[in-house]
């Protein structure tokens, strides 16, 4: 019996996985977790053979959580099932221990078919995410600031909160901000809200 651990903080999207996976007679699902703490205390409950889950989560993202649960279980397969299809970010959850990357807008039975294959093969990748990788990594650089404030826009963090955070003045941070956004041509405050939100794990 493969047993599964889903983690991923949209509850409809768990119930809808969970709605498939009932019906197959050697998967059982023995727990879900709406955040990559609950991720990582259900891992150690449960001991499921195979973790499905999403990068972006609250407390813990699921970079972290793979990393923490390998350390304790390196026996457990965790497979990513995510939106994000950056190179950067399919790296992260490799060199945390993930055995598969999916695309959220996979099937259902191409996701059935990635449990079964880490299981008995070790490793699955979603095929967009192989070719991708053999794309040109991003070429524009930022610096080790630009990386943080970009991480901490993303969190939804104002200039005068990200400088007390990184104890540096506003104006500093509103320099990094209009440096991030002359490298990437932006336009307007709302795409780069949304441009940190999508790029967030670019730039680890």
């Amino acid at each position: 019996m493969i047993t599964i651990a889903i983690a991923e903080d949209h509850q409809a999207l768990i119930d809808g996985l969970k709605l498939f996976l009932q019906n197959e007679n050697d998967i059982q699902v023995v727990g879900e977790a709406n955040d990559g703490e609950a991720l990582i205390e259900l891992v150690k409950i449960k001991r499921p053979t195979v973790v499905l889950t999403d990068i972006r989560m609250p407390k813990c993202d699921g970079i972290k959580a793979t990393k923490i649960i390998k350390e304790l279980f390196p026996e457990t397969k965790v497979v990513c099932f995510s939106m994000f299809d950056q190179v950067e970010a399919v790296d992260q959850m490799m060199e945390a221990g993930a055995s598969g990357y999916l695309l959220k807008n996979a099937s259902l039975v191409t996701l059935l078919e990635a449990i079964r294959h880490v299981v008995k093969f070790g490793s699955y990748y979603d095929y967009n995410v192989i070719l991708n990788h053999h794309h040109t990594k991003e070429t524009i650089i930022l610096s080790t600031r630009e990386k943080e404030i970009l991480r901490l826009v993303a969190d939804g963090k104002s200039s005068q909160e990200i400088a007390d955070i990184l104890c540096i003045g506003k104006n500093t941070v509103d320099t990094h901000r209009k440096n991030i956004i002359k490298k990437f041509n932006i336009k307007g405050k709302n795409e780069f809200f949304r441009f940190a939100i999508e790029r967030k794990y670019d730039f680890m």
